[in-house]
């Protein structure tokens, strides 16, 4: 799961559905999903990959406090990580019928010394025929794809929490390294 707030600035679709004392978030993304509670709702008694959102509008602003985060999200590809502490008050204003500027104000004090913001614009799709994707998360994807590529192999061996990998590269003769086995399986004989 992306977690708040790298769910919002993921380059992958989602769809907002609204209503009278819900918003519901659905991401292409790992196929995540979040609430947004406009309505009085008892404290999340555990940990969440999106966190617990509850909102409330100022004027045409929707405002969202998030908590209640498990510490197992990043914040980019890097790596940049936060702690269970991860506190997140997200705005959402209309700058236009099809923009909306979103601010996040992150506070950490486990993992960082003063809170610190993100702002940027989200833009409606305007495709008529746009919809969110099935998206297809592989463990190790890149190096199942490409690790054949490099000189010295990344991992040797690769410790995930639902499996364990040994890893030795065998490298296809000619033109058969840029076959792609997308199905897992091998190919029949030729």
């Amino acid at each position: 799961m992306p977690g708040v707030p790298r769910a919002m600035y993921l380059p992958y679709p989602f769809q907002i559905v609204q209503s009278t004392n819900k918003i519901m978030m659905v991401f292409e993304f790992a196929n995540a999903q979040r609430t947004i509670h406009l309505d009085s709702v008892e404290p999340y008694p555990g940990e969440a990959y999106m966190g617990h959102s509850v909102g409330h509008w100022e004027g045409d602003t929707l405002v969202v406090d998030v908590s209640s985060f498990t510490s197992y999200t990043w914040f980019d590809r890097s790596g940049n990580s936060h702690s269970d502490e991860l506190h997140v008050v997200e705005r959402y204003t209309p700058i236009s019928r099809d923009a909306i500027r979103y601010e996040a104000t992150i506070e950490d004090s486990k993992v960082f010394t003063r809170p610190w913001k993100i702002s940027l614009p989200l833009y409606r799709r305007l495709e008529s025929n746009a919809r969110i994707m099935d998206f297809k998360c592989i463990e190790m994807v890149e190096e199942t794809l490409y690790g054949h590529l490099r000189k010295q192999p990344l991992v040797k061996h690769w410790e995930g929490r639902t499996m364990l990998v040994d890893i030795t590269r065998k490298v296809p003769p000619g033109e058969d390294v840029y076959e792609r086995l997308w199905s897992g399986n091998p190919p029949e004989d030729k």
